[in-house]
């Protein structure tokens, strides 16, 4: 293992802040797996399971077991982890853009495709390779003008060429939940099984270009783009790690062992994988999930927690206007899981309160959160 402090641009005179990331294996070996943890940095369930999936990787190379190449980044966002407001940190909003940490990372397939034009044929491998090559071409000319475009550019610079990616999140209050692009879920439905998933979200192009899939939707678009056989080379998902305030070395270790036992389903390490248990749940589409939003102002008291199965038109939460003695009732307007909800009691109206996983596609456009 050997570890790589990258610098990002200095935003202000007399301050400079790094990411790390921790190699394992060979540089260039297949499979090629990233993983990386708190691109919302208040999100901190996946920097404990990194923290514990560290040990076991560096257990396995000390046994010569790595067989692929890993790259393990336990804390994507050093800029988001440095930022608080009134004694609250402040993780998923750059201060500085007002942008998402994790929307905003670049269109591959728009910049490669003028890039092989005339370069690719009828061997799969070798569209590949000149695709990754593109891609390393188009990276190396980057020139971040912020800070938080150096950051992006370091970690797409050690994802894009991976076989699989996985960005470590968590929700507010949750159940274990995975979002993945479509053509991904056959590769990422091991994991599901491994870390028990009580929900998982399949789209294509979700919409805001995060990280996960600025890596995997380059593929399946160029795909339908060219007429030469390129196949999926990279799936990536989001593992939502429960919630904000599931940290807990129980919680980190189950978390890491089940990535550590989906990388030997990978071949990424060598040894025995772990029988897969049965799927917890059918994937269901991003875009009949119901955002359970508040259409006014009040005192927010749930009826349903993250894991409950409601029926199409059971109560989810009440809005209580305590001085007008109102009580506005919110209910499913989907049958299905609920996987999500927010830790705030007081709700405004366009708040996000719920998430529930609904099998039948109904909404459209953007189908992410802010």
């Amino acid at each position: 293992m050997y570890r790589t402090d990258h610098l990002l641009r200095s935003q202000s005179i007399g301050s400079q802040k790094t990411l790390s990331s921790f190699h394992f294996g060979t540089p260039g070996a297949r499979p090629k797996v990233y993983i990386q943890a708190s691109l919302h940095a208040e999100e901190l369930p996946g920097m404990l399971a990194a923290y514990h999936l560290r040990r076991l990787l560096e257990q396995a190379e000390a046994l010569g077991q790595i067989q692929g190449e890993i790259i393990l980044v336990p804390m994507a966002n050093p800029i988001g982890q440095a930022q608080r407001v009134d004694h609250k940190p402040m993780g998923r909003f750059d201060l500085n853009t007002s942008e998402n940490f994790n929307r905003h990372f670049p269109d591959l397939c728009a910049a490669v495709l003028p890039l092989v034009e005339g370069k690719l044929g009828s061997d799969a491998a070798a569209n590949v390779a000149t695709i990754r090559a593109a891609m390393a071409a188009h990276l190396d000319a980057w020139q971040p003008e912020t800070e938080l475009a150096s950051q992006r550019k370091h970690l797409v610079g050690m994802a894009f060429d991976a076989d699989v990616v996985l960005d470590l999140h968590c929700d507010c209050e949750a159940v274990m939940h995975l979002y993945t692009e479509t053509p991904c879920w056959p590769a990422m439905e091991p994991l599901a099984r491994l870390l028990g998933a009580q929900a998982v979200l399949l789209a294509k192009n979700s919409g805001g270009l995060s990280f996960d899939e600025s890596m995997s939707g380059p593929w399946w678009q160029l795909a339908e783009k060219l007429p030469y056989p390129i196949p999926q080379a990279c799936a990536s998902t989001t593992v939502e790690l429960r919630g904000e305030g599931d940290v807990s070395h129980a919680l980190g270790r189950a978390d890491a062992n089940a990535i550590f036992g989906y990388l030997q389903h990978l071949g990424a390490v060598a040894g025995e994988p772990p029988a897969l248990p049965e799927l917890a749940c059918a994937a269901t589409p991003l875009a009949g999930a119901q955002f359970v939003k508040s259409p006014v102002p009040g005192l927010l008291v749930f009826a349903a927690k993250p894991g409950d199965r409601l029926a199409l038109g059971e109560l989810v939460a009440e809005i209580i206007d305590p001085v007008s003695g109102t009580v506005h009732a919110l209910r499913a307007e989907v049958p299905g899981v609920v996987y999500a909800r927010t830790t705030e009691r007081y709700a405004t109206p366009g708040d996000d309160l719920a998430n529930i996983a609904g099998s039948v596609p109904f909404r459209t456009g953007n189908l992410l959160g802010a």
